[in-house]
């Protein structure tokens, strides 16, 4: 196994190099996007298995956000559903025989923790403004500026080295012991990774909505000040 900083080229258009997690990335998306397609087209009142199934996700992630962020789950919906289905899928991909998830390659991390940065961005503007979101930086003090600016890029780089380390370090101890013990000892590390992909894509989205709710936090705070 190669250096987890380095991606096979699958092929090339034109001068741009197409990797491997980037190819595992749109097919994650395809294959997400067709099932939930599947399980949607035709909603009854008596839900067919696959029906009932997505609604008993959209349920439990709407029930988490509630715990987490104490707001009304419908804005954030989509964002958080994705990030955790996305990630799960990408973790336990890992179970097809020559695919390597791409969560275990920094690039598609940091891609991961850019988009809840932008959110944190986002939900923080949408809910005080371009002004009051950078009154927030200000806050108890001045002097905490740039204590604040700094842990804004750090708790996001933090969401991109975890998810990185820990499925990477999966990925290559299950294929060393693969490589030195043969197809059927591994077995029992590879359930171990798929509970390992799950945790890490259930914190990640935790983290997540505890990063965007705390700049719904302090917009609620400044409403009650006023």
């Amino acid at each position: 196994m190669g250096s987890p900083l380095a991606a096979k080229i699958v092929f090339t258009v034109g001068p741009v190099a197409v990797t491997e997690p980037v190819v595992v990335t749109w097919g994650l998306m395809a294959a997400l996007g067709f099932a939930g397609f599947l399980a949607t087209r035709s909603l009854s009142l008596r839900p067919s298995a696959s029906q009932a199934i997505a609604e008993l996700i959209v349920d439990v992630i709407e029930d988490q956000i509630r715990a987490t962020m104490r707001v009304p789950p419908a804005p954030y919906l989509s964002l958080i559903g994705t990030l955790f289905l996305f990630i799960l899928a990408a973790n336990w991909c890992s179970l097809i025989p020559g695919v390597e998830p791409p969560t275990a390659h920094i690039e598609t991390d940091a891609a991961l923790g850019l988009i809840v940065f932008a959110a944190i961005l986002y939900f923080g503007v949408r809910a005080l403004g371009p002004l009051g979101y950078l009154k927030t930086f200000a806050e108890p003090s001045l002097v905490m500026i740039p204590l604040n600016i700094v842990e804004t890029f750090t708790r996001t780089f933090s969401l991109i080295v975890r998810l990185f380390g820990n499925v990477m370090s999966g990925v290559f101890v299950v294929g060393i012991v693969l490589s030195l013990a043969g197809l059927l000892v591994p077995i029992p590390l590879m359930a171990l990774d798929l509970l390992t992909g799950a945790v890490q894509a259930y914190i990640f989205t935790v983290l997540a909505m505890v990063f965007i709710g705390s700049a719904l936090a302090e917009s609620r705070a400044s409403t009650k000040e006023q």
